[in-house]
């Protein structure tokens, strides 16, 4: 990803103290845009979990995240020279909506910088509130870029979306709000992380006034800055970063917030994709609301603390961040939530090609259900099959199926945690092409805008046959693509070459398991 600009903030020079962020909480007027937000009970995850659990609802703020609080907290206290020049930010949705909506409550002009990629959605809603939209790049970070350069030309006030004291202090009236509760403080306390700024604001406050209360910073696997700058002792930019949590894809944790962030809490979890999905299922099981996959971090973190820690009859808070998400990208979210919650498991098996091996092979089950089948004849002597398999609890450990197969002849591979065979394969069973010779297998990410795709083949098409192609449009700025190329030997570097000056992030896979037993 490209490269951001910083917006010079001279922390290092100006050390904001933790007294200083208190009185910054306790002053915020943020309630002038923003509304204090409930903490429900989770009944059934509650029960499920065999602890109390809570969760803070910032999906029901005004724009559905708690991205307002930082915002209309900067924006409240420029000064009238600084909000009569107007106001530039960089988002790809939940911070645009905030500050487009601060702007409009103090009357101040607002650009903001999104990327073409953003879902129409979200442009539509920051437009609605009166902004000046102006779509530049696939990413962030060119859109940041972008705003940097404009806010220099025009002479704009830059909003950092997580890196300024002023907003981490907004942020931090979450803390201040779950404190109130007396009744119900917390044992522990899980929160999303992305640049850092909800986490800096709530540790600083909560730690300061109930040191006893455990803080965790949760981060999907794929995108976790904050626990490589905590392993490293200082920031690190990620080289690449996961886009299915959008909200919290953010390469590089913020200056001030790490910090922040390292004084205060007591540790970082990451959940995969999957883990996230089965949160979302969870929350809503519990709320009926549905949260974006930033959203459910803190829940997806909160499980799996209590699984590592075996933790009973405690009090466990999760921030639920927001809920702006795209309708299309529910249908990918539901198709790996049992995955995620430990209910499901998927396997290539290898069975007899004859009459009845299938009904043998449901006997060799024990009465386990069959959640997805997938098969086509391809060999006089064996089938191989990519089954879908109901684990009866989440505890059944998927070994035990393994080993119950190979007991009775059966070729058994466990796919799982295979992110190619859940996101591509499942889809594509019994394409095998015998007659493709010299394939190469590469995963892409394509920016989900008119023309991408006619870019890769432009290029591609006239030098190497494209052998295989699959893609899903999960409604999210980036879309997942696997292309198999027609490739000899001495051309890889040649095809390494053209794929890294076309820009989008990719990479060979052609030793996948999956790959290798259903199309190869």
């Amino acid at each position: 990803m490209t490269k951001a600009v910083a917006v010079s903030l001279k922390f290092k020079n100006n050390r904001i103290m933790t007294t200083d962020y208190i009185k910054k909480i306790l002053n915020a007027p943020v309630y002038d845009a923003a509304v204090e937000t409930p903490i429900d009970k989770a009944e059934i995850l509650s029960k499920r979990l065999q602890n109390r659990v809570l969760i803070k609802r910032e999906d029901l703020q005004p724009v559905y995240s708690f991205k307002i609080r930082g915002a209309y907290n900067k924006m409240a206290q420029l000064t009238e020279e600084e909000k009569s020049k107007g106001v530039i930010a960089a988002s790809a949705g939940n911070h645009a909506q905030g500050v487009a909506l601060a702007a409009t409550k103090l009357n101040i002009k607002a650009t903001i910088v999104m990327p073409v990629t953003t879902p129409a959605i979200k442009v539509d809603s920051v437009r609605e509130r009166g902004s000046h939209v102006v779509l530049h790049g696939d990413t962030f970070d060119e859109a940041y870029i972008h705003a940097v350069k404009l806010k220099e030309k025009k002479d704009l006030t830059f909003i950092h979306p997580y890196d300024d004291p002023d907003v981490i202090a907004g942020q931090g009236t979450v803390g201040m709000e779950i404190l109130r509760r007396y009744s119900e403080i917390p044992d522990a306390l899980f929160v999303p992380v992305g640049g850092g700024g909800l986490l800096a604001g709530i540790s600083v406050y909560i730690k300061f006034l109930n040191p006893a209360v455990k803080i965790y910073g949760v981060e999907a696997d794929n995108s976790a800055c904050l626990k490589a700058a905590m392993d490293a002792g200082k920031r690190v930019k990620l080289d690449q970063v996961g886009i299915f949590a959008d909200g919290v894809a953010v390469s590089m944790i913020g200056e001030e917030t790490f910090r922040v962030i390292r004084e205060n809490i007591d540790g970082v979890i990451t959940v995969s994709t999957d883990e996230i999905c089965a949160a979302i299922k969870d929350i809503y099981d519990d709320t009926r609301a549905i949260t974006e996959p930033a959203g459910a971090l803190a829940i997806a973190g909160l499980k799996k603390y209590v699984d590592r820690e075996k933790v009973q009859d405690k009090t466990l808070l999760a921030v639920n961040s927001g809920a702006n998400i795209n309708f299309d990208r529910l249908r990918h979210i539901s198709e790996r939530t049992e995955i995620g919650e430990k209910r499901e498991a998927i396997f290539a098996v290898e069975i007899p090609e004859r009459p009845g091996s299938f009904k043998q092979f449901c006997t060799a089950l024990r009465k386990r259900n069959i959640t997805e089948f997938n098969y086509r004849y391809s060999n006089r002597e064996k089938a191989l099959v990519f089954v879908g398999i109901q684990l009866e609890n989440p505890h059944e450990g998927r070994s035990l199926i393994c080993h119950d197969l190979k007991e009775m002849g059966y070729s058994v591979n466990d796919l799982s945690d295979d992110e190619i065979a859940k996101l591509h394969i499942r889809h594509m069973v019994g394409g095998r092409a015998p007659d493709v010779a010299n394939e190469k297998l590469f995963s892409f990410e394509f920016p989900e805008r008119p023309g991408a795709l006619m870019k890769f083949l432009n290029g591609l098409g006239h030098n190497w046959n494209i052998s295989m192609f699959h893609y899903r449009n999960h409604g999210a700025a980036y879309g997942r693509v696997l292309a198999g190329l027609q490739v000899e030997d001495d051309e890889v570097l040649m095809v390494r070459k053209y794929l890294e000056k076309l820009g989008y992030r990719y990479s060979e896979i052609t030793d996948n398991m999956a790959y290798k037993l259903f199309l190869n």
